[in-house]
């Protein structure tokens, strides 16, 4: 009975290390976990670690969209391999022949951050927002730890999405890793493209080499890179369990601020929360396709070339983002036959949209009726 209770242990661990994404040093540290858990056993009966269930990010998210006036649906939509995208549109009858804006969130968002946006983009066309494969409530299916590959399940799904949808043509607005998926996508599928809007997009440079000359790395960052580098980037969140709402209102008390005129609450937060305690899939994705201190390893500057030139970029950056923009002048240089169109939002920080969105939505609608 003892060992029977041991072996459902390693059960147990496999689980929690799993939930942290740290799969693969799964079996390396069993030697240690093994003889610990003989003296510290974790019923099956006690509750989930983190305080969490779809059904709590669903109340979360329609927490978050309650604000907002305008009708819309909300649906997952089928893609391949059993797996949904789920699937927020705001569609009015005199716009609805307008070329139909996709909106794509970056890493650890979801739908429910344009909030502020929905409403004002939907009175231009049609606004789908989608939660990206992997995450919000999205199916969170296992990914590949090929680099390219784990990108092209990315780009896939966006396809089988659109097809499932039914959109011929798209503007396709990309916010951080959203923004990485749009030009990936647009490379392999052109013609379902008539825009792309860029937003604070991350990916486009190489990692400088010159990184540890112009700003050494003090050595216990280095140390505590090593450490936490089998883990996915928000294993630390999953970690502390029932703490994590909680830490999540302490380090980010920026996310209240940016939505202060819909909710005085923690709203955001709780939000934001269960995004991302959720199983680690297109978290895990993410982590597979950067090298260390969160660059890509397959820079999209690197592809810009292969981008049809008839395809107009539109890039925006927030004037106190930390994020660097010469990315935005550099892609201009490289598509001198092209329109490319580089706007800076006073005020706003790498999460334009939220911090000045009345400005941002302003200024997107501005250049989708340019091309419409």
């Amino acid at each position: 009975m003892a060992e029977q209770a041991v072996t459902g242990d390693r059960g147990v661990v496999h689980r929690l290390l799993s939930v942290v994404g740290a799969d693969g040093v799964v079996d390396s540290m069993w030697g240690y976990v093994d003889t610990t858990m003989r003296w510290c056993w974790i019923p099956n009966w006690l509750p989930s670690w983190c305080p969490t269930s779809q059904v709590q990010l669903q109340t979360a998210e329609d927490k978050m969209l309650r604000c907002v006036d305008s009708i819309f649906s909300k649906h997952y939509t089928p893609i391949s391999n059993e797996n949904h995208l789920w699937t927020l549109t705001l569609s009015s009858d005199h716009v609805k022949h307008k070329t139909p804006i996709v909106l794509l969130h970056g890493f650890g968002g979801g739908v429910g951050l344009w909030a502020q946006n929905l409403e004002a983009l939907s009175q231009r066309g049609p606004v789908y927002a989608v939660d990206l494969l992997g995450f919000g409530q999205s199916s969170r299916p296992q990914f590949s730890k090929d680099t390219q590959e784990a990108e092209e399940q990315f780009v896939e799904s966006i396809e089988q999405w659109r097809a499932e949808t039914g959109l011929e043509s798209m503007i396709l607005l990309g916010h951080n890793l959203g923004g990485y998926l749009a030009v990936s996508y647009s490379i392999k599928y052109p013609h379902r493209v008539k825009h792309i809007l860029l937003v604070e997009p991350w990916g486009f440079p190489e990692r400088p080499n010159t990184v540890e000359a112009d700003r050494p790395i003090p050595v216990w960052i280095k140390a505590l890179g090593a450490m936490f580098s089998p883990f996915n980037p928000l294993a630390g969140l999953r970690v502390v369990g029932p703490l994590g709402p909680t830490l999540v209102q302490t380090l980010r008390p920026d996310f209240k601020k940016k939505f202060s005129s819909m909710f005085s609450d923690n709203t955001v937060s709780e939000y934001i929360y269960h995004l991302n305690v959720q199983t680690p899939s297109g978290e895990t994705a993410f982590k597979s396709m950067t090298v260390p201190y969160g660059w890509a390893k397959r820079p999209m500057l690197q592809r810009m070339d292969k981008l049809q030139s008839e395809i107009p970029i539109t890039i925006i950056y927030g004037s106190r983002s930390s994020i660097d923009s010469n990315s935005g002048s550099t892609i201009k240089e490289m598509r001198p036959s092209s329109h490319v169109e580089i706007i800076t939002i006073r005020g706003a920080g790498h999460y334009v949209y939220a911090d000045q969105p009345e400005d941002f939505n302003h200024r997107v609608v501005q250049v989708c009726e340019k091309f419409d």
